[in-house]
């Protein structure tokens, strides 16, 4: 089940909604985060019930290690035992169904190997909810965490609006919010700002991700090397396309949480606004950028280190993000790419050294559509296809008119996606973005008929609804 979706829209949430806040008036707190526990369980098993128990086994599985590692943090000789244990088994299942193919696949390339691939399918979120359980760990076992009972850590895991694709919360961050006295209390302020954003994010996905999508996909899926306008045109749909289908993602989950009065950390913050590439990170899954932050750069680099390590803390948290991104070598040498754009950065803020504004966002707005191709193409080999299509120029050489008629015939044939593409670049370069439409948000008549309009158009849009791009991560 998604949230673009009528099942989700007309039938699951206010269900879901309204068994909450019954329970809650007449039932007590905690049979209510049971039943919201029970139905982000059904959530999630709406998408693969296979992995439930993978899910739920995980969740109990590192409930006990960190109820234990709390216990007996001032120990290290039984605390580091105990956080090695909890992070093999996050990492483990991680590896297992996400890179063992991968691996096997290069043994068999590289030393003659004759292995035989599993048929493994990837649990839907199983990387962004490792990765909230690592931090859960590592934390308790650094500074230590506040106690809670075990329902109020099973919400924090499975919470349906971000247990799929994030935002990553910290458990400090989840668990005084559901400890907090006005839980039960239902605050129509937050009510409208739910529907504004989740309005905002539906219309993301449907009204512009979607058609952006298929058109992208139709390029790498089926030709892969078309001319110099296909290959730029789906390059530019695609980039447009992500940014629409996780932020908008992202905008509906934290929307959704606003009606239970849970809030959940910003994860865009206008990224193709940025002046370089570590100012695009800052900007870009912000959650995961500050994990691989948090747990890779800062154990690597410390303040007063010198131009070295940063370089080598850098290059080390991007080739671990391009491994996490995928199993393939397109995708680690996407972030290696990235790593060394954002060094780039980082030397020239450290050297004073900086580009006039407008040079700056269309220089980092140019790599990330170059990089865009790292990432969408399906293996190396189209990621030099892709490269050839887009930068050969020999065509308008030799025939500048023909040239020109070529892309007037890719417009004319485009028609619907090139004035979506066109929109997307309006709304990411010139408009406000949800995080600072909400800035003090006081609920007015027009926020009503905007999230109405939103709303209206994405459900009459919602038969063709396509997955979300970032479940295959």
């Amino acid at each position: 089940m998604i949230f673009s979706s009528y099942g989700f829209i007309l039938a699951f949430f206010p269900i879901t909604l309204a068994g909450y806040f019954f329970l809650q008036r007449f039932a007590g707190d905690r049979l209510s985060k049971w039943w919201l526990i029970i139905a982000s369980l059904v959530f999630y098993g709406m998408g693969d019930a296979r992995f439930v128990p993978v899910l739920f086994g995980t969740a109990v599985f590192n409930f006990f290690i960190g109820f234990y590692l709390r216990r007996c943090r001032e120990n290290r000789r039984i605390a580091l035992p105990l956080l090695i244990l909890g992070l093999a088994e996050n990492l483990g299942l991680l590896f297992y169904f996400k890179y063992t193919n991968f691996f096997l696949e290069n043994l068999n390339r590289f030393f003659g190997a004759d292995f035989t691939l599993l048929h493994l399918i990837l649990p839907l979120g199983i990387s962004f909810y490792s990765f909230q359980l690592i931090s859960y760990l590592v934390d308790t076992y650094k500074e230590g965490t506040e106690p809670s009972s075990f329902t109020d850590y099973m919400v924090f895991v499975t919470f349906f609006p971000q247990l799929i694709v994030g935002p990553v919360i910290h458990y400090e961050g989840m668990i005084p919010q559901l400890k907090a006295p006005d839980l039960h209390v239902i605050k129509p302020d937050l009510i409208m700002q739910g529907i504004l954003l989740f309005s905002i994010g539906c219309a993301k996905k449907i009204l512009l991700a979607d058609m952006m999508i298929e058109h992208a996909q139709t390029f790498y899926n089926v030709m892969g090397n078309g001319n110099f306008f296909e290959a730029w045109g789906a390059v530019i749909a695609y980039t447009f396309a992500y940014y629409f289908d996780f932020s908008g993602y992202i905008d509906m989950a934290l929307g959704l949480a606003l009606f239970f009065n849970i809030r959940l950390p910003i994860n865009f913050d206008s990224p193709y606004k940025a002046r370089n590439f570590a100012d695009f990170w800052r900007r870009w899954n912000m959650t995961i950028s500050q994990f691989f932050y948090d747990y890779i750069f800062k154990s690597i680099f410390h303040f007063g280190n010198g131009i070295g390590k940063l370089i080598l803390a850098t290059m080390a948290t991007f080739l671990v993000s391009g491994i996490w991104h995928g199993a393939g070598w397109h995708f680690i040498i996407w972030g290696l790419v990235n790593g060394v754009l954002v060094c780039i950065a980082n030397i020239m803020t450290l050297y004073r050294l900086r580009l006039p504004t407008p040079l700056a966002l269309c220089l980092t707005f140019f790599f990330v559509l170059v990089t865009r191709v790292l990432f969408d193409a399906n293996n190396m080999t189209q990621v030099f296809q892709v490269y050839r299509s887009m930068f050969d120029i020999r065509p308008a050489i030799a025939d500048f008119g023909a040239f020109m008629a070529q892309g007037a015939a890719y417009v004319q044939s485009n028609l619907q996606v090139v004035i979506l593409m066109a929109i997307g670049a309006l709304i990411c370069f010139c408009f406000r973005n949800s995080n600072e439409i909400l800035k003090g948000f006081r609920p007015r008549w027009y926020h009503a008929a905007y999230s109405g309009i939103l709303l209206a158009a994405s459900l009459l849009c919602m038969s063709q609804v396509s997955q979300f791009l970032y479940f295959q991560f």
